[in-house]
């Protein structure tokens, strides 16, 4: 097994990675978007039909593929949902009262957007099941109700089934979308972390690493300042004050349910704009979305530079067994190679923390490059006395299947409808980014 002290610091950063496609060779600079580019595709040679995802909530319908059928008998109700327009906690929210019961009560196997038709499993233990049968809910209904000897968790899913429709998109685009998921089908799907990963501002990324770096001001200016036109005028005019410095100002003006922002701004007027201070009393769970948003950014980097070679491994890599998602180390990637040929087997990249198996060799060196990048250090980032982060290894790609695309009209015009299937943890925007190379 590679020594951890491939990860340590001194280490040199290693030469550039000669695969990088695109021409994604940039620094990373602090906002963790090189040059303000996206994220390179994996079909760049294949054009894309523009268009428009997500335009109603029926255009956009997400399936999860159950890890396993419930037996009919126990303890607990399990619930088949479909929501529109809702997230996961929202549905749960909307049972929870409606039946009486606290929300921590149900389980649920993985969380679904809101912007979709969604349907999923969820479970709830000792309930009568004619309690669930009489409900009459806006914008969520009961498709089907058995039992189960155990309560749904986390994971509980073996992926999820997409039928997603494209509006506004080229006259002609079934040929192009065809190509695109022939292609996905065989190399795999890059295994980008999506948009909803970094927060409704796109900035949480942002906010971790600016604490990683110590730099307290610079994180509650992303989390208190910088307006921006999408939000509410409120929320805007309590981002103006803050960015002003009157921050006894900015505390009264944030609307009620934003208590904690308040609370922040009052902190920084009691003790002159002290922002390690103020970082002090973020809610851990807060904390732990901003530095989860940093790792998955940086990971998104090594997806990016490794982009062009995804279905190729590399000396000292930390394989992925697609089969039951165990990890080795490649120390013979000719002997290798073959079985990632056949998507049994995958290159891993770094959720960079303290328990995560390192890579070594040729692999080491990219992610190290990519830390570096960020103006971080590996002990930095897997330091207990920032942001205590586990850390683990994720494919970086993953298998596509079930695909199949055409051509329709319904009353809001014309679109052409792709359905496809991911495993657990992947986004389905990450697919149809390639397919109308649009962000």
């Amino acid at each position: 097994m590679p020594p951890r002290a491939a990860y340590q610091r001194g280490q040199g950063a290693g030469p550039a990675f000669p695969d990088r496609a695109n021409g994604y060779t940039s620094r990373m600079s602090d906002t963790l978007c090189p040059d303000d580019r996206p994220l390179p595709y994996l079909t760049d040679d294949l054009p894309g039909v523009g268009g428009v995802i997500k335009a109603y909530n029926e255009d956009f319908f997400v399936e999860e593929i159950p890890r396993y059928e419930p037996s009919g008998d126990g303890t607990h109700v399990y619930l088949t949902i479909e929501k529109s327009g809702m997230t996961t906690p929202e549905a749960i929210g909307l049972l929870a009262q409606r039946l009486g019961r606290r929300p921590g009560e149900f389980g649920y196997a993985g969380m679904k957007d809101a912007h979709g038709v969604t349907r999923q499993r969820v479970s709830i233990e000792h309930i009568d099941p004619k309690l669930v049968e009489g409900l009459d809910l806006t914008r969520l209904r009961v498709c089907d109700i058995s039992r189960h000897t155990n309560k749904i968790k986390l994971g509980h899913l073996s992926g999820n089934r997409f039928t997603i429709r494209i509006r506004d998109c080229d006259p002609d685009p079934l040929n192009t979308v065809g190509a695109i998921l022939q292609t996905l089908q065989r190399r795999g799907v890059p295994n980008y972390f999506g948009p909803q990963r970094f927060g409704v501002r796109g900035d949480n990324a942002e906010v971790g690493l600016c604490v990683l770096r110590r730099d307290y001001a610079g994180a509650m200016s992303r989390i208190l300042g910088r307006p921006m036109a999408f939000e509410r005028a409120d929320i805007q005019e309590a981002r103006r004050l803050f960015d002003t410095g009157d921050y006894a100002a900015a505390a009264g003006a944030w609307p009620k349910r934003f208590r904690d922002q308040a609370r922040l701004c009052a902190i920084l007027a009691e003790g002159d704009g002290n922002a390690k201070r103020a970082w002090q009393i973020v809610r851990r769970q807060q904390r732990a979305l901003y530095f989860s948003a940093l790792q998955s950014a940086l990971f998104n980097q090594v997806v990016a530079r490794r982009i062009g070679r995804l279905d190729h491994l590399l000396l000292g890599e930390v394989a992925w067994i697609h089969r039951n998602g165990a990890c080795f180390h490649v120390e013979d990637v000719a002997a290798e190679q073959p079985r990632c040929n056949t998507f049994e087997i995958s290159p891993t990249g770094p959720l960079f923390g303290r328990k995560m198996k390192a890579a070594s060799g040729d692999a080491a060196e990219l992610e190290i490059a990519v830390l570096r990048d960020a103006g971080l250090e590996p002990l930095e980032v897997a330091s207990p006395e920032h942001a205590r982060l586990d850390g683990a290894r994720r494919p970086l790609r993953v298998p596509l299947a079930d695909t199949s695309c055409d051509a329709g009209e319904d009353v809001h015009g014309r679109f052409v409808e792709v359905r496809f299937a991911l495993p657990p943890g992947s986004y389905a925007t990450v697919v149809t980014r390639e397919l109308t190379k649009m962000d």
